[in-house]
């Protein structure tokens, strides 16, 4: 396991670049699917990371509780090496209710977390729909827990959507997430 920060290709105001990517559903997820929402909280994420596992309640919770925020998991990790993010596991995992996402997709290719420039896991990107298109208002740390094991005292995520969904600026300051290295596939 190596611990990353992330550092992310877009800046604030940018529009998410398009994906199309298969979701643990058998439905096929692209920006235009998550159109009716609000905000578009994409998390970079997996199945065996222990960062990404101290998540799971979180994000879970934050799909059941705004009705107005896609919460988007997205796993690029190559499955070969870490069979727990094989998209079989991916669906076992969201059967089992661990993981209760809005959608939970696969970046199968890796493609899309390389546009994006996730590097760890988990990864977030808050985008408000602005004019018709997702802009980004927020990338870095869902929380102030910073190691698997800590207790949150401060939810950045949260305080995000919040102010989104008041039509207010995101005034956060962006701090990396922190977790594990997205495992790359060797070229």
């Amino acid at each position: 396991m190596v611990q990353m920060e992330s550092d992310s290709n877009l800046s604030a105001g940018d529009a998410a670049p398009d994906f199309e990517l298969p979701g643990v559903d058998g439905e096929t997820y692209t920006l235009d699917s998550f159109a009716d929402n609000e905000a578009l909280l994409l998390v970079f994420t997996c199945n065996h990371c222990p960062y990404a596992q101290a998540k799971f309640d979180l994000l879970n919770e934050l799909a059941a509780e705004y009705d107005d925020v896609a919460v988007v998991g997205i796993n690029p990790n190559d499955a070969e090496e870490y069979p727990d993010d094989s998209f079989e596991a991916m669906r076992e995992w969201t059967a089992d209710g661990r993981i209760q996402y809005d959608a939970y997709l696969r970046d199968e290719s890796q493609a899309v977390s390389r546009e994006y420039g996730a590097v760890c896991t988990p990864d977030p990107f808050l985008f408000a729909r602005e004019d018709g298109e997702f802009r980004l208002v927020y990338q870095g740390r869902l929380d102030d827990a910073l190691n698997p094991e800590d207790e949150p005292t401060r939810f950045h995520i949260r305080e995000a959507i919040d102010a989104v969904l008041a039509g207010e600026a995101v005034d956060i300051e962006w701090e990396p997430s922190r977790g594990c290295s997205i495992k790359w596939k060797e070229d």
